[in-house]
C-alpha cells in the first residue's frame, strides 16, 4: 500500500469531493427557500436546538468509532459472528431500561438533564475496553446501551418540545449533527487503526471529544418542560399512533445499525478490502445520512414528513440491494452511502409525526415507549446480522436488510391515514 493509493481511498475521495460539492450546493439553497418564505434559517434553527444537537453529536461520536473499531474489537475478544451478535444485543437491555425511566428522570433534573447524561455517557467510550470474552462484552454493552439510550431519548424528547414551542421542524436538522459526528468519528478511527493504534488507544482520545459536547449541552435558566395535561383530559396512554411509529422507529434502526456495525467487516472480510480501509464504510454512511437529514429539513416542509419517509425506504432498499450484491468494495461503500440516504430522514421524520398525534403533555411519554420498541432494532439489528452471517454471510444478510427496509412502506401508509 505504500506509494499507492487503492482504489477504494481514490473512490472514497472523489465521492467526498462531490458531496462536498452537493452539500454547498444544498446549504445555499435551503437558505435561498428558508428567506423567500420567511422560515426559520439554518443558523437559527442550530440555535434553538442547541442543546439536542451537541447531544446527539455526542451519540454519533462514540457510535462511528465503534462501528469503525469493530473489526478489531471483535478479534480482541475472540468472538464467532453469532456471539458478537448476542453480545451487541445484551445493550437492548440497558437501553430499554433506560427509557422506561427517561420521562420521569429528565422530569426531574430539567435543565441539567441533558449535561449530566452528557457527562454520564462520556463513560460508555471506555466499557467496551474493559472485557477479555463475548460474556464479559456483552455485559458491557449492557452498560452503554443504558448510557446511549438515556442520552439519545432525552434528546429527542427535548426535541419534541422545541418543535412545539417555536412551530418549527427541528428533528431532520438535529438527527444530521449525529449523522455528521459519526462519519468523522469513524474517519478518525479509521485513521488510527491505518497507523496501528487500537480500541485501547482510540476510544479515550475521543471520549474527550464526548466531554466537551456535554459542555455544550447546559440549558439556559429560562428552560421550561411541555405544558401539563389540560383540565379533565384523557389520562390514558395513545398506544395506536405510539406502536405504529415504533414499527418504523424499529425497521430504521434494525438497517440504521447493522449497517453501522458490519459494513467494515463486510468490506474487508467478504470483498477483500485491506485492513482500514472497512472504515470507509460507516464513514459514507454517516456522510450521506447527514446530508440526506439536512435536506430533509427542507423536504419535509414540501412533501410532509409521511411522503418523505415513504420515499426514503425506496431508496434504503436499493442501497441495500447494491452492498448485497457488491462485487468490490469501491461498489459496497457507495451501496452503504445509498443505504444512509434511504434511512437518513426516518427516524427523525416519525419522532415529528408521532409528537403531532399526540397532546403535548403526552410527548415525552409516548417518544419514550415508541423508542422502548423501536431502539430495540438498534441492537437487534447487529445482532440479527451475526447470526445471519454465521451460516448465510453477510451478503444474504444485506439481502435481509432490504426486506426490513421494505416493511417501512405500509406501517407509514397505516401512519398516515391516522392524520401523521
Amino acid at each position: 500500500m505504500e506509494g499507492d493509493i487503492s482504489p477504494i481511498t481514490s473512490m472514497a475521495a472523489a465521492h467526498n469531493s462531490f458531496l462536498s460539492r452537493k452539500l454547498s450546493g444544498m446549504v445555499a439553497g435551503m437558505r435561498q427557500a428558508e428567506g423567500a418564505s420567511g422560515r426559520m434559517t439554518i443558523l437559527r434553527t442550530a440555535a434553538v436546538a442547541r442543546t439536542p444537537n451537541a447531544a446527539l453529536a455526542s451519540v454519533g461520536v462514540f457510535w462511528g468509532a465503534f462501528a469503525a473499531l469493530v473489526p478489531d474489537i471483535k478479534a480482541g475478544i475472540a468472538a464467532t459472528d453469532a456471539d458478537f451478535g448476542f453480545a451487541m444485543m445484551a445493550a437492548a437491555i440497558g437501553g430499554i431500561a433506560a427509557m422506561a425511566i427517561a420521562p420521569w428522570l429528565m422530569a426531574r433534573l430539567g435543565r441539567f438533564g441533558l449535561p449530566a447524561t452528557g457527562i454520564v455517557f462520556a463513560l460508555a467510550f471506555f466499557y467496551p475496553l474493559l472485557p477479555r470474552g463475548s460474556f464479559g462484552f456483552g455485559l458491557a454493552m449492557v452498560a452503554v446501551g443504558a448510557s446511549v439510550s438515556l442520552l439519545d431519548i432525552a434528546a429527542n424528547m427535548r426535541l419534541s418540545v422545541l418543535e412545539e414551542r417555536h412551530s418549527r421542524h427541528l428533528m431532520n436538522f438535529s438527527h444530521a449533527m449525529f449523522s455528521f459526528a459519526f462519519a468523522a468519528s469513524a474517519f478518525a478511527a479509521s485513521l488510527g487503526r491505518k497507523a496501528g493504534y487500537g480500541p485501547a488507544e482510540v476510544l479515550p482520545v475521543i471520549a474527550i471529544v464526548a466531554l466537551v459536547l456535554a459542555a455544550l449541552m447546559w440549558e439556559s435558566r429560562g428552560w421550561t418542560d411541555a405544558a401539563p395535561a389540560p383540565e379533565g383530559s384523557d389520562r390514558g396512554t395513545p398506544w395506536v399512533p405510539i406502536l405504529l411509529t415504533a414499527g418504523v422507529l424499529l425497521a430504521s434502526f434494525v438497517s440504521e445499525n447493522a449497517t453501522e456495525t458490519w459494513s467494515a467487516l463486510h468490506i474487508e472480510r467478504t470483498l477483500g478490502g485491506p485492513a482500514g480501509e472497512g472504515g470507509f464504510g460507516p464513514v459514507a454512511f454517516g456522510v450521506t445520512m447527514g446530508i440526506g437529514r439536512l435536506l430533509g429539513q427542507v423536504a419535509a416542509a414540501r412533501l410532509g414528513e409521511a411522503a418523505l419517509i415513504l420515499w426514503s425506504a425506496v431508496i434504503g432498499v436499493a442501497g441495500a440491494l447494491v452492498i448485497a450484491a457488491a462485487p468490490v468494495p469501491a461498489i459496497a461503500v457507495a451501496g452503504v452511502g445509498l443505504l444512509g440516504i434511504g434511512v437518513a430522514v426516518v427516524v427523525p421524520s416519525a419522532n415529528s409525526i408521532l409528537g403531532r398525534l399526540v397532546r403535548p403533555d403526552q410527548r415525552a411519554h409516548a417518544i419514550s415507549r415508541a423508542w422502548m420498541v423501536g431502539f430495540t432494532g438498534f441492537f437487534v439489528g447487529p445482532s440479527a446480522m451475526g447470526l445471519i452471517a454465521e451460516y448465510a454471510g453477510l451478503r444474504i444478510a444485506f439481502l435481509t436488510i432490504a426486506l426490513v427496509m421494505a416493511a417501512i412502506v405500509p406501517l407509514v401508509l397505516a401512519v398516515k391515514r391516522r392524520g401523521g
